[in-house]
C-alpha cells in the first residue's frame, strides 16, 4: 500500500501550506464577501459555519483530491457493507446498524444483523418500561430508585456523558450513576446514601471478565447481600450487558436479564448499542430512540452527500489539514452549554483511543502525523482557564466551539451573555488585535506614549487561530445523536486519510498485561524479577509503605 504521505496530493497540500501560512483570516474575509455564506452546512439540526478556518476553496479541492487519493469513498462503501474493516480483528464496524432506523438490511458475514438489534431493542423497552413504571421491584419489592452502571471505557463514558447531556430528559423518579474506576473510593462514595433495597446495577463488560469491573461488581454485590442477607436477592438488583452467559449465570444474575451485543461494535462505538441501557433508564426508551434517529440521520447523510458537501468528511479533513500541514499537535472541543461538560472527554477517548496509531493498516510505520491530542473544557470556564494559550500562546491550536439557540434553562439574560462570549471567542480569535489597534486603544485610555510602548505589545492577539462553530436550536436526544455521530464520522475520515486501523486499541493491551503480573507480586509481598531498576523501586517502596514487605498479605 502506498502510503498517503508520498502521494502528490500530499505534497500539493504541503506546498499550499506555504502559500497559505501567510494570510490572514481578515484578509480572507475581505477579500471573499461570499466567504461565510459559502463556507456552511446545515444537517439533521447541526448548523455549521467553517469560514473561520485557515483555508480557501483551492485548499479544499486539493483536501479532497487527498481524500480520493485515499478512496474514502472507498472505504465509506466498506464500512456500511459490513465488510471486515477492522483488519487486525478482522472483524465488521457497523454500529449504525444499532441506529438503523430505515431497518434496511445491513449485512455482517452474509447475515442481515438487523432481526438481532431490533430483538435486543425490543427486550430494552420491556426491561426499562417495568423499571419506570415500577413493576419491576428490588428484592423486598421496593421500587428502584438508583440504578449503578458499572463498567469501564466505552461502558462508561458514553452512557455517562449522555445520561449528563440528556438531564433535563432524565426522570426525578429513578437517578442513574456510573462507577468505573477500580480505586474504591469511586464505588464507596457513589454508594454512600443510596438503599441497598431499591437499587439496581447493571454489570457492562463484553467479556464479563473485565478486571476494573468486575472487582467493581464483586464489590457492589457485597454491598447488596451485606444488607439483605440472601443471595438470591442478586438476580432482582443486577442484571448484564454482556455476550458470556456463563460467567453472568456464575455471577448470580439470571441470563434471562442479560443484553447481549455484538463484536463489530466496539466499545468506544457502542452507546447505541445495550450498553446504553442506563441511558434508555434515565430518559426512557421514546427519548433513547429520538438519540438513535438523530445519528441515523447523520449516518445517512455520511453515506450519502458527495464528499464536498459531506459535513463529517469536511471536518475531517480539515482536521487532516492542521494536523498534517499546518503542525497543530491538540484540538480542543469547546461546548457552550452546561449539560455538554462530558463532551471533550468523550471525544477524546473516541478519536486517541481511534486514531492514536504509528503504524498503517499493512504494518508499515508512518511517516506522518496521526491523531491529535483532543481536550477542552465548556465555556465559560475555559476562558477563564486555558484560552490565553489559545489566543497568545505559540502553538497553533483548531478549536470547535458547539452552542444551542435556546437554552433548556431559560434564566434572565444568561443564555445570551453565555452565548455572546461563544461568538465573541470566534471572532477574536480569528481577527486578533494589531499592535497599531493596541496602541490606540491604550491611547483612547488616557495612557502616556511612554506606558503605551511599554504595554502595546503584550495588548497584541495575531488573530488568525481557526475555529468550527457548530450550532443547534437546542440540545435534545437528537441533536446529540447527530453531534455524537458527526464526531464519529469524522474520525473515521481521519483514520482513512492516515492510512490506519481506527477500530482497534492494541496500545491498551500491554499495560493490562504488566498490570496482572505485578498484581501477583504485590499480593505476594515481593517484587519479581523481571523488571525494570525504577519499577522494582517504586514496588518496593509502595509494599513498604503499605507495611507488606516480605510477609505477603
Amino acid at each position: 500500500m502506498s502510503m498517503i504521505s508520498h502521494t502528490p496530493q500530499w505534497q500539493a497540500l504541503q506546498q499550499h501550506w506555504e502559500e497559505m501560512r501567510e494570510h490572514h483570516l481578515r484578509t480572507l474575509f475581505a477579500r471573499d464577501p461570499d466567504r461565510a455564506e459559502r463556507m456552511r452546512l446545515s444537517v439533521a439540526g447541526l448548523h455549521l459555519d467553517y469560514s473561520k478556518n485557515l483555508l480557501t476553496d483551492e485548499t479544499l479541492r486539493l483536501l479532497l483530491e487527498l481524500a480520493r487519493a485515499a478512496d474514502l469513498s472507498g472505504w465509506q462503501t466498506r464500512l456500511y457493507d459490513g465488510e471486515p474493516i477492522n483488519v487486525t480483528e478482522q472483524r465488521a464496524v457497523l454500529h449504525m446498524a444499532l441506529r438503523n432506523r430505515s431497518n434496511r438490511p445491513m449485512v455482517v458475514d452474509g447475515e442481515d444483523v438487523m432481526p438481532l438489534v431490533n430483538g435486543v431493542l425490543a427486550r430494552i423497552e420491556r426491561f426499562v418500561g417495568e423499571v419506570r413504571s415500577g413493576a419491576w421491584t428490588g428484592h423486598t419489592g421496593r421500587r428502584i430508585s438508583d440504578v449503578v452502571n458499572i463498567g469501564i471505557g466505552g461502558s462508561n463514558l458514553g452512557p455517562k456523558m449522555v445520561c449528563a447531556a440528556l438531564s433535563p430528559y432524565c426522570s426525578d423518579q429513578l437517578r442513574v450513576h456510573f462507577v468505573s474506576n477500580v480505586d474504591a473510593t469511586h464505588l464507596v462514595e457513589t454508594l454512600r446514601g443510596l438503599d441497598p433495597e431499591t437499587t439496581l446495577f447493571v454489570i457492562a463488560s463484553k467479556t464479563f471478565s473485565t478486571q476494573e469491573t468486575m472487582t467493581n461488581a464483586a464489590s457492589a454485590r457485597d454491598w447488596l447481600l451485606a444488607a439483605l442477607d440472601d443471595s438470591g436477592a442478586v438476580a432482582r438488583h443486577f442484571v448484564a450487558v454482556s455476550t458470556n452467559t456463563e460467567r453472568v449465570s456464575a455471577f448470580g444474575i439470571d441470563t434471562a436479564n442479560m443484553f447481549e451485543f455484538w463484536d463489530w461494535v466496539g466499545g468506544r462505538y457502542s452507546l447505541w448499542s445495550a450498553i446504553g441501557l442506563p441511558i434508555a433508564l434515565a430518559v426512557g426508551f421514546e427519548r433513547f430512540v429520538e438519540l438513535l434517529e438523530g445519528a441515523h440521520a447523520i449516518d445517512e447523510h455520511h453515506r450519502t452527500a458527495p464528499l464536498e458537501r459531506n459535513m463529517p468528511v469536511l471536518l475531517g479533513l480539515i482536521g487532516v489539514w492542521y494536523a498534517n500541514f499546518a503542525g497543530a499537535r491538540t484540538h480542543a472541543v469547546l461546548p457552550y452549554d452546561q449539560s455538554l461538560r462530558l463532551l471533550p472527554a468523550y471525544l477524546q477517548q473516541g478519536d486517541m483511543e481511534s486514531n492514536g496509531k504509528r503504524v498503517g493498516r499493512d504494518g508499515e510505520t508512518l511517516e506522518h502525523t496521526t491523531g491529535p491530542v483532543v481536550w477542552g473544557e465548556p465555556g465559560t470556564d475555559g476562558q477563564h482557564a486555558f484560552y490565553q494559550l489559545i489566543h497568545q500562546g505559540t502553538q497553533l491550536i483548531p478549536a470547535d466551539f458547539i452552542g444551542a439557540a435556546r437554552s433548556h434553562h431559560e434564566l434572565g439574560d444568561h443564555h445570551d451573555k453565555l452565548m455572546a462570549n461563544c461568538f465573541a471567542q470566534t471572532e477574536a480569535l480569528m481577527r486578533g488585535r494589531t499592535l497599531d489597534e493596541a496602541r490606540a486603544e491604550l491611547r483612547a485610555a488616557g495612557l502616556s506614549d511612554e506606558r503605551v510602548e511599554a504595554l502595546a505589545p503584550h495588548r497584541v492577539f495575531p488573530g488568525n487561530r481557526p475555529t468550527n462553530t457548530l450550532l443547534m436550536e437546542r440540545l435534545t436526544p437528537f441533536t446529540l445523536g447527530a453531534l455524537i455521530a458527526l464526531y464519529e464520522h469524522r474520525i473515521f475520515t481521519q483514520g482513512v486519510i492516515w492510512g490506519i486501523n481506527s477500530f482497534d486499541q492494541w496500545g491498551v493491551e500491554l499495560g493490562k498485561q504488566l498490570a496482572g503480573v505485578i498484581l501477583g507480586e504485590l499480593e505476594g509481598g515481593s517484587a519479581g524479577e523481571g523488571h525494570d531498576a525504577s519499577t522494582c523501586a517504586l514496588l518496593e517502596t509502595y509494599l513498604h509503605l503499605r507495611g507488606a514487605v516480605g510477609r505477603g498479605r
